[in-house]
C-alpha cells in the first residue's frame, strides 16, 4: 500500500486478479462436457453445409426478409415464433436450474464449450497446470514464443472460423467460402466475421471466468430459482473435516481427520479459481470437475466417493440423506414443468396448423373512393401475398359483405416459392348498391383461396376490410 508524502494511505480500487490456470482433469463429467462440446459444435459448424431443397438447411435471409429452417419458410410477421422460442427456452432454463442448478452453463454455454476447446488447445501447446505457471515466469526466448505464439495462432484460427460459421446463418456458406477464398466479401460480411472471432477469441481465451463471474447476469439472479431441494455441487462438510494431510496407509480415526487430504486438487481443477469446500458461491458453473478430480483422490486413498458431489442442501443437512422423487417433484418443478408444456404445446400446434400463405390487405390511401365507368363505385386495395411454401402457388381473389359486390385482381395472383408480392385488386359496386348503402364506410370480407395442386386442398384465408361510398 503506497504512501503519499503526507503519511496518507494511498487505497487502490482495483486489484488485478492472479490468472487462473485450470488443471486438466479425466472422469465421468469431463467426459460429459466434451460429448457436449462435440455434439453442440458439430451441430454449429455442420449445420450451415446442409442442403435443404437446393438451399441451406438454415438461413436468416435479412435482405430478402426470409428465414429459412429446414421445410419452414418464416417471414418477419411470424416474429411471434421467435417470442415462443425464447418464451420456451427461458422456461426450460428456470426448470432445469431448479432441478439441478447450472446444467447450462457448466456443460452448453458457448463460454464453456469455447472456454474448454480453448484450454484443450492451450494444455496441448504449453502443457499442463505446473508447466503454464513456470512457463509465465521464463523470460522470453525461443520455446517460450514458440509455444505461446501457436496457441494465439490456434485460438485466432478456431475465432475466425467461428466467425465466418456464425455469418453463414445469414449469407449462404458456400458463396461465403467462395467470396473468402477470392478474397471478395463485402465490407459487412467481413466486419462480422472479425467481430465474432475477435469476440470468441476474447472472451474464450482471455476473459474466461470474468464472464461468467462479472458479466453474465445468469450468475446473479440464480438464487432465485434455488432452495434446499435444488441438486447442486457440494462438499460433504461432516464426512471431511477436519481436513488434514496423512500418508495413504494412516488411519484417518486415529489422527481424528476427516476424508478430505487438503491437497487443494479440487481449487486447481475449478476454470473459476473458487474452493468449494467453503459452501456455495455464485461463482460456481456447476461444471462438475472438483468431482471427477476428488473422486480420483479417493479412489487413491480407498475411500467412498463422493466427499464432492451433487446433493441438495437439504440432504446435506440430513447427514446424506437420499433425494426421493418427492423432493424432485416440488410445487416449483411442476409449476415450471406445466407452463413449459402448455407454452411448447401451443407452440408446436401452431406450427402444425400454420397456413401455407399469408395476405396483409392495405387500402389505396391515394383514392379512396372514385367513380368508373356506368356510374359503378370502385375501391383500390393492394394485398401482399406471401408464400410460406417452398412450391409455386396461384391463389383466387374474391370479395364478400355486399350484394352484387365484384373484385377484379389488376395483376397475376401467382407466386413462386418462397416469393411475397404486392397484387392491386379493385373492388366495384353497382350505383343501386351505392345508393342503398348511403355514404361511409361498409365493412367486407376478402376471400384468398389457394388453387389447389396435386396433393393438396384448396385454403382459404379471411380478411376483414372496409368499402367507402362518397358522398
Amino acid at each position: 500500500m503506497p504512501v503519499a508524502d503526507d503519511g496518507a494511505a494511498v487505497v487502490s480500487m482495483y486489484t488485478s486478479e492472479a490468472t487462473i490456470h485450470a488443471r486438466a482433469v479425466h472422469g465421468w463429467f469431463a467426459a460429459w462436457r466434451w460429448a457436449l462440446v462435440w455434439a453442440t459444435q458439430l451441430v454449429f459448424y455442420g449445420l450451415p453445409w446442409l442442403t435443404w431443397n437446393d438451399r441451406p438447411a438454415v438461413l436468416f435471409d435479412l435482405g430478402a426478409r426470409r428465414f429459412y429452417i429446414f421445410n419452414l419458410v418464416l417471414y418477419p410477421q411470424d416474429f411471434i415464433y421467435l417470442t415462443g422460442l425464447l418464451i420456451l427456452s427461458a422456461y426450460g432454463l428456470f426448470l432445469f436450474t431448479a432441478v439441478a442448478g447450472r446444467l447450462w452453463c457448466g456443460y452448453a454455454c458457448p463460454q464453456t464449450v469455447y472456454t474448454e476447446i480453448f484450454m484443450w488447445v492451450e494444455h496441448h501447446l504449453e502443457g499442463d497446470r505446473q508447466a503454464r505457471i513456470k512457463l509465465d515466469k521464463t523470460p522470453w526466448g525461443a520455446n517460450k514464443l514458440l509455444r505461446r505464439g501457436g496457441k494465439h495462432l490456434v485460438w485466432i484460427a478456431i475465432g475466425l472460423w467461428t466467425g465466418f460459421t456464425f455469418v453463414g446463418y445469414f449469407t449462404p456458406i458456400r458463396s461465403l467460402a467462395a467470396g473468402a477464398l477470392q478474397l471478395g466479401l463485402g465490407p459487412w460480411e467481413t466486419f462480422w466475421i472479425l467481430f465474432y472471432g475477435f469476440a470468441t477469441y476474447g472472451n474464450a481465451g482471455f476473459m474466461r471466468e470474468q464472464v461468467c463471474k462479472y458479466m453474465c447476469p445468469y450468475a446473479r439472479f440464480q438464487s432465485a430459482m434455488f432452495d434446499h431441494d435444488t441438486l447442486i455441487i457440494s462438499y460433504d462438510e461432516r464426512r471431511g473435516e477436519p481436513r488434514g494431510g496423512r500418508s495413504r496407509t494412516a488411519d484417518k480415526a486415529a489422527l481424528g481427520l476427516g476424508d478430505c487430504v487438503d491437497c487443494t486438487l479440487c481449487v486447481q481443477v475449478c476454470p473459476t479459481g473458487i474452493d468449494i469446500r467453503k459452501g456455495l458461491q455464485y461463482e460456481c458453473i456447476g461444471c462438475a470437475a472438483c468431482i471427477d478430480v476428488c473422486n480420483g483422490v479417493m479412489d487413491k486413498l480407498d475411500y467412498p466417493r463422493g466427499l464432492i458431489r451433487y446433493a441438495t442442501q437439504r440432504s446435506l443437512g440430513e447427514g446424506g440423506a437420499p433425494l426421493t422423487l418427492r423432493r424432485v417433484l416440488r410445487p416449483r418443478v411442476l409449476a415450471y414443468g406445466a407452463v413449459l408444456l402448455l407454452i411448447a404445446g401451443a407452440f408446436v400446434t401452431s406450427l402444425a396448423l400454420r397456413a401455407p400463405f399469408r395476405v396483409d390487405v392495405v387500402r389505396d390511401r391515394g383514392t379512396l373512393a372514385r367513380m368508373v365507368e356506368d356510374g359503378r363505385i370502385e375501391n383500390v386495395y393492394s394485398l401482399q401475398l406471401m408464400n410460406t411454401t417452398e412450391t409455386p402457388q396461384r391463389y383466387r381473389v374474391t370479395v364478400d359483405g355486399i350484394d352484387g359486390m365484384r373484385a377484379v385482381t389488376r395483376g397475376e395472383a401467382a407466386l413462386a416459392p418462397a416469393e411475397s408480392r404486392w397484387v392491386p385488386v379493385a373492388v366495384q359496386i353497382g350505383p343501386a348498391q351505392a345508393q342503398a348503402l348511403g355514404p361511409g364506410a361498409h365493412k367486407i370480407e376478402f376471400q384468398i383461396t389457394r388453387e389447389a395442386q396435386a396433393g393438396q386442398a384448396d385454403v382459404t384465408l379471411k380478411e376483414a376490410s372496409t368499402f367507402v361510398v362518397p358522398r
